[in-house]
């Protein structure tokens, strides 16, 4: 007998012992640990070398990124209780791949939009250390496969970027945004909590595959239903679908461009990677509760996305960067489409979501890199301060409306309106008809606002007179300020790859056709 209970002992010691596969964690490890470094390294180097921080977090994220390659099959799964797919915490997996792709790529052009910021006013080992640790959670974020990892995966990616929205001390409009992120943001983060609180309680278990297998309707009762509703409240919060998009227009105006730009793109992955995990992954059984209420949220978020944009004016301060902030509650509205339709497909087209996402996140990028661009000569950032930026810089305004087509779907914008047919093919495929018709007549509303910005860009530009006094010096001299080498690197990569995409949009359909199956 004492055999038998010392057997059972180590057994159960074995399975506490969990084997780390670090080739498939490579990704998030790599981040954090070059993260953790910056941090350490800023105590020692002098002020006037700060720079080589922000070389260190480029490089850091390059190997990140590289460190991709040979989780190319997205097979891997590691963190595992038994041999058994199903208890593992972390897998490795085409549809990882794809996000974490999406989630470094943009942390990239953030932190290559971002070393001139640090040189004159942020902190730079605060900021490479908080965008760093802020971008390895959201890479851990998608491979998450219990309910556990997904929480700290989602607060790993959100508690640092409350600190970048705030960073620039002394900034009234700064500090007013971060708070409002971060009250919000711990507002839906509690909802979330005790959503997973009720499902645990209902299951039993916190391995989201596990969950699936219980998730049987009619064995599940209201305690379930109501853990899967709040449970998705905060990851809707983080892609900004209405009604959890208030925070948007104040925070991006408020943070510094470069972060505006990082939220847009990797804070909206955070959120949509993590409702295709809750609902396609955890919760299929409950498709019926999840389906219909993302889709009437993805309807109602496309239309307050766009409605609210074109009521921005041309000459308010920061048109530019609020425009760009409803037209991302817009694009979360597309993103939204193909998981709502998940529940109503066999097909699972979650590949479409993806598309969108990796088409938005160049084109969006590329924009903001313009913006920030724009904003060495004109502070107040406003729509009509693009006035004529053909006539001072136009590379830079083509790039501009380049971009501005592409959100829009407008040739030579190839990958945009690609993006935009498979979305909306996901939704008549999943037979929501009315779905894609609120879609295409949001797509038309949208023409409107892109298409105007896209006319200021090549309209004659206006005398130096009252607008210049209102803005300063540097904008009375005609913008002619040179373009800092790391913003141009930005600039020409978002190009380049905006370009290539739309010459063979099947380079990121192909790549976006992942299976969580």
């Amino acid at each position: 007998m004492a055999a038998s209970d010392g057997a059972t002992s180590a057994a159960g010691v074995a399975s506490l012992v969990q084997n780390v596969d670090w080739v498939t964690i490579a990704p998030p490890t790599i981040t954090a640990a070059v993260a953790l470094l910056l941090l350490v390294a800023d105590l020692f180097v002098p002020e006037r070398r700060k720079g080589l921080l922000g070389v260190g977090a480029v490089v850091g994220l390059g190997l990140a990124l590289l460190s991709l390659v040979p989780l190319r099959a997205g097979d891997r799964s590691t963190f595992c209780l038994t041999t058994d797919a199903a208890t593992c915490s972390y897998t490795a997996d085409r549809f990882t791949l794809a996000i974490q792709l999406l989630v470094l790529g943009g942390a990239l052009l953030t932190a290559l939009l971002s070393i001139r910021e640090t040189r004159r006013k942020l902190p730079a080992g605060e900021f490479w250390f908080l965008l760093l640790a802020s971008a390895a959670g959201a890479a851990l974020l998608p491979a998450s496969r219990d309910l556990a990892t997904l929480v700290v995966a989602l607060e790993v990616a959100s508690l640092p970027a409350f600190a970048l929205v705030g960073l620039r001390r002394g900034d009234r409009l700064s500090s007013e945004a971060a708070l409002k992120f971060f009250l919000s943001s711990v507002t839906a983060t509690a909802v979330t909590l005790l959503g997973v609180s009720f499902v645990y309680a209902s299951t039993g278990s916190l391995h989201l595959t596990q969950i699936a297998v219980a998730d049987v309707p009619g064995q599940l009762g209201t305690l379930a239903k109501a853990g899967v509703a709040l449970t998705l409240i905060g990851f809707a919060f983080k892609t900004a679908a209405v009604p959890f998009h208030f925070w948007v227009p104040e925070t991006y105006v408020g943070a510094p461009l470069p972060v505006a730009g990082y939220l847009s793109v990797v804070g909206k992955a955070v959120g949509f990677s993590g409702l295709v995990v809750i609902t396609v992954i955890g919760f299929p059984g409950y498709a019926n509760v999840w389906g219909p209420a993302l889709a009437v949220l993805a309807a109602v978020t496309m239309t307050a996305g766009n409605v609210a944009a074109l009521r921005q004016s041309a000459t308010r301060a920061w048109s530019a960067v609020r425009l760009l902030a409803w037209s991302s509650v817009a694009q979360a509205g597309y993103i939204l489409v193909p998981i709502a339709g998940a529940a109503y497909s066999s097909d699972h087209q979650i590949g479409s979501t993806v598309a969108y996402a990796l088409m938005y996140a160049v084109v969006n990028l590329g924009a903001f890199a313009v913006a920030a661009l724009v904003a060495r000569t004109h502070r107040l950032n406003r729509i009509s301060d693009y006035r004529g930026l053909y006539a001072t810089r136009p590379l830079t305004a083509l790039t501009m409306g380049f971009f501005l087509l592409c959100l829009a779907g407008l040739p030579p914008g190839i990958i945009g309106l690609f993006a935009k047919v498979t979305v909306f093919s996901s939704a008549v495929d999943a037979g929501l008809g009315w779905l894609a018709v609120v879609m295409a007549v949001n797509v038309v509303i949208a023409l409107y606002y892109y298409l105007r910005w896209t006319a200021v860009l090549f309209r004659s530009p206006e005398g130096a007179g009252e607008g210049a006094a209102e803005s300063g010096p540097a904008e009375a001299a005609g913008g002619a300020l040179a373009v800092p080498r790391s913003l141009a690197a930005a600039l020409a990569l978002t190009a380049v790859a905006g370009v290539v995409l739309s010459g063979y949009p099947q380079l990121v359909l192909r790549f976006a056709a992942v299976d969580l199956f």
